[in-house]
């Protein structure tokens, strides 16, 4: 790459990730640093419905352990 600030003024403008391809094959992506963090917020926050739909689905299944009865377990468990 010889002209890196034409390449920089692309992925800034660019309303989408640009694919650089090596050989006709996709080599890296490259986005704007705010896309990609909200890139990465999206997926922290399907993470955690998926982790809260999981929970919802054991605690309708009976699957739970109520807080005083945990913490209690822990504490023989572990000598605390």
């Amino acid at each position: 790459m010889k002209d890196t600030a034409a390449f920089a003024k692309l992925v800034k403008e660019s309303p989408e990730p640009i694919t650089v391809t090596k050989n006709g094959y996709s080599e890296f992506v490259v986005m704007r640093s705010e896309d990609y963090d909200m890139m990465r917020e999206e997926v922290a926050k399907a993470r955690l419905v998926r982790v809260l739909a999981d929970a919802d689905n054991a605690y309708e299944q009976g699957e739970y352990v109520e807080g005083a009865t945990f913490i209690a377990a822990m504490r023989e468990q572990y000598g605390l």
